[in-house]
C-alpha cells in the first residue's frame, strides 16, 4: 500500500510543481542558452533501482568540457561552473527537470540520491546493504543530513536508515526538511 501511495503522490506532486513552476523552467532555460554554449539541460548516466541505469535529467550549470565526475572529484569545481550555474546549483534549480524522471518512473520524490554510473564504491556499498532495491529520490535522508559535505559512508548509512524506515510520515519529514536546507543552502559543494 505505501508503494502505490508513494507513486500516486509522486505523480500528483510532480505534475503540480511543473505546471506551478513552468515559469520559472522557460526562464531559466532562456538564462542558461544566454550565459554559456552548450545545451539547457543536461543528461547524465545514474544508478537506478536494482543497480539499472537511467539517464538523469538536470539544467546545465557547468560549461560542456567538465569531466564526467562527481562534484568532490572535480577538486575546485569553480573552474567549471557557469556564471548562471554558481546560482541554480546555490538554489537547487539546477535539479528542477528531475521532476520529468518522476513523472516516467526512474525516480521518486524521495529516496536515495541516484549515484553516478562510474561511482562504484557507493554503488556497490548501497547493493551490499539493499539500498539499490528503492527507487532513487530527488532528496533523500543523506540529502538532508550533509548532501556534499558527507562521505559516501555517511550517505549509505543515512540511505540504510531510511530503506528500514520508509514511511509517508518520513518522506513528508525529508521534504520539509529539503526545503529548509535549500532556503539555507545547506551542504552543496559549489566551491
Amino acid at each position: 500500500m505505501y508503494e502505490l501511495t508513494k507513486r500516486m503522490m509522486d505523480i500528483i506532486l510532480s505534475l503540480i510543481a511543473t505546471i506551478l513552476l513552468s515559469p520559472l523552467l522557460l526562464v531559466i532555460s532562456i538564462l542558461i542558452k544566454l550565459d554559456s554554449k552548450g545545451p539547457i539541460l543536461f543528461k547524465q548516466k545514474r544508478n537506478g533501482k536494482n543497480n539499472k541505469f537511467f539517464y538523469i535529467y538536470k539544467f546545465r550549470s557547468m560549461r560542456t568540457d567538465t569531466p564526467n565526475v562527481s562534484t568532490e572529484l572535480l577538486g575546485d569545481p569553480t573552474l567549471f561552473i557557469t556564471k548562471l550555474g554558481l546560482f541554480i546549483r546555490k538554489t537547487s534549480i539546477d535539479e528542477l527537470p528531475q521532476l520529468f524522471n518522476i513523472l516516467k518512473g526512474d525516480m521518486s520524490i524521495v529516496g536515495p540520491r541516484p549515484a553516478l554510473y562510474n561511482q562504484l564504491d557507493l554503488i556497490k556499498m548501497r547493493s551490499e546493504l539493499n539500498v539499490d532495491l528503492v527507487q532513487p529520490g530527488l532528496t533523500g535522508f543523506a540529502q538532508v543530513k550533509g548532501r556534499d559535505m558527507i562521505s559516501d559512508t555517511e550517505k549509505v548509512g543515512f540511505d540504510k536508515y531510511y530503506v528500514n524506515n520508509m514511511c509517508l510520515n518520513l518522506d513528508i519529514k525529508i521534504i520539509v526538511w529539503t526545503f529548509i536546507r535549500v532556503l539555507k543552502s545547506d551542504g552543496i559543494r559549489v566551491k
